[in-house]
C-alpha cells in the first residue's frame, strides 16, 4: 500500500556534512554532561524553561523565562497572567513527561499516547475537545492577514493517518538519522493537524520525544523549541512549513528544505548549548572566588548564578535550590545585597532581586566576549 504521508527525503553531501557536525556537537555535549557539576541542575532548568518559552511564543503566550522557572516551580508568577500560565503549566507537564519516556525501559509509540499529551497541553480549554480527534475541517490562517495558508486533510482521514504515523514512528526509516525522523514526525503531525488546539506545540514535542527515545542528549539539550520561538526564526519556521505544506495537505511535496531547516536550527541550538555549558563554568568559578573572597557561604554562588543568567532571583527558588530554611535564604541574600551583588526590588510576595553593580560588571563582560554562531549551510 502507499504511503498516505510526507516521505523522507534522501540528503546530499552537504546535508550529510551539516548532520555529522551535530553529532560531534552531541557527543561532546554527552561527554562534558557524563560528569556532574554543581551548576548542571540550573542549566537543565533554565533549558527546559526556555523550551517552554519558545513553543509558547510562536503561538502567541508569551512570558518572561523567570515567571516560567517560577510556574514549573509550582509558585505564582510575578507578571504572566493567569491565562497564559495556564498555557505554560500546560506545556511544561507534557515536556516533563516527555522527559520520563525518553528513559523508559519498555516504551512504543500510540495514537492515545499522542492524544493524552495533546490533554496535557490544553485540557484547561474544554471547549476544544483536547485530547480528542477534531470533529471538522481545520484552516490555519495568517493572524497578520487573516489569509487561509494550510487546509488540513479531511477530518475523517484523521484516524487513518494518526495509525499510519504511529506504525511509522515505531517502524519506519529506522535507518534514517535521528534528526531527519525526528523532523518528519514533526511536520507529518503539524500536517495531519489532528486537534482542534495545541498542534503546533505537540508536534514541536514530538520532535523532542523522538530524539530523546533514540538517546541523542535528554530533551532539554536536544530541543530546538527555544531556536524556533525567537524572533525572526518564527518567521523562517512558518515559511519551511508552508514551502513544503503548499497550503493543503498533499503529502507528495519535496520536503528536503523542511528537513534542512530543522537540521540548520539543530546546529545553531547546539553551538548555543554548547557555549551555554562552557560559560556556566567559567562563571561558576569565578564566582566561587569572589564569594569566598567576601568572606560569604559558598552555597550563594547559586543565586549569583541565578542572577547571572536571569534578570532577577526570588528567594523561594534559592531557597528551594540550596534546601535552606526561608530566614536563612533571606539572610544570604541580604548579605549579597550589602556586597554590591544583588539589589532587592518589591515587598513580601513580591520581592525579588536583580544583579546588583558588580554582577552587571560580570554579566556586561561575558556579554562582549560572544561570538556570532555560524550558519552551517552558508
Amino acid at each position: 500500500m502507499d504511503s498516505m504521508l510526507y516521505g523522507t527525503p534522501p540528503l546530499e553531501a552537504v546535508d550529510e556534512a551539516v548532520l555529522g557536525e551535530i553529532e560531534e556537537m552531541r557527543r561532546d555535549l554527552k561527554y562534558r554532561l557524563a560528569e556532574p557539576h554543581r551548576w548542571d541542575g540550573q542549566l537543565r532548568r533554565q533549558l527546559q524553561a526556555r523550551a517552554i518559552q519558545g513553543s509558547n511564543s510562536i503561538e502567541g503566550y508569551r512570558a518572561s523565562v523567570e515567571d516560567i522557572e517560577s510556574i514549573m516551580a509550582g509558585e505564582d508568577p510575578l507578571e504572566t497572567s493567569g491565562a497564559v500560565a495556564r498555557e505554560i503549566s500546560g506545556c511544561q507537564q507534557a515536556l516533563t513527561y516527555i522527559q520520563v519516556l525518553s528513559r523508559a525501559p519498555v516504551f512504543a509509540f500510540d495514537a492515545g499516547l499522542l492524544h493524552a499529551l495533546n490533554f496535557m497541553m490544553i485540557g484547561h480549554h474544554h471547549d476544544k475537545t483536547p485530547g480528542a480527534v477534531r470533529p471538522g475541517g481545520i484552516y490555519v490562517r495568517n493572524s497578520a492577514t487573516g489569509e487561509v495558508v494550510y487546509e488540513g486533510p479531511d477530518a475523517e482521514r484523521v484516524p487513518e493517518l494518526m495509525a499510519e504515523l504511529v506504525g511509522w514512528l515505531n517502524e519506519g526509516d529506522l535507518e534514517a538519522p535521528s534528526y531527519v525522523r525526528a523532523a518528519m514526525a514533526h511536520f507529518n503531525l503539524v500536517s495531519i493537524h489532528p486537534w482542534r488546539d495545541g498542534n503546533g506545540r505537540m508536534s514541536r514535542a514530538l520532535q523532542t520525544l523522538v530524539l530523546g527515545r533514540d538517546r541523542i542528549t535528554t530533551p532539554e539539550f536536544s530541543s530546538i523549541e527555544e531556536w524556533l520561538g525567537q524572533d525572526r526564526n518564527t518567521y523562517d519556521y512558518y515559511d519551511a512549513l508552508a514551502g513544503a505544506q503548499r497550503r493543503h495537505w498533499s503529502p507528495h511535496g519535496d520536503t528536503l528544505h523542511w528537513v534542512r531547516f530543522c537540521l540548520r536550527a539543530h546546529h545553531l541550538q547546539a553551538q548555543r548549548v554548547g557555549r551555554r555549558l562552557s560559560e556556566a563554568g567559567e562563571v561558576w568559578m569565578l564566582l566561587e572566588k569572589q564569594v569566598d573572597a567576601d568572606g560569604l557561604n559558598a552555597r550563594t554562588v547559586s543565586a549569583l548564578y541565578e542572577v547571572f543568567v536571569n534578570r532577577r532571583l526570588r528567594r523561594s527558588r534559592y531557597q528551594l535550590d540550596e534546601s535552606l530554611s526561608q530566614g536563612q535564604a533571606a539572610r544570604d541574600l541580604r548579605d549579597l545585597a550589602a556586597k554590591g551583588w544583588l539589589t532587592p526590588y518589591g515587598e513580601t510576595k513580591g520581592r525579588f532581586y536583580a544583579p546588583g553593580a558588580r554582577m552587571r560588571a560580570i554579566k556586561e563582560d561575558f556579554a562582549q566576549r560572544v561570538v556570532p554562531l555560524r550558519d552551517p549551510y552558508r
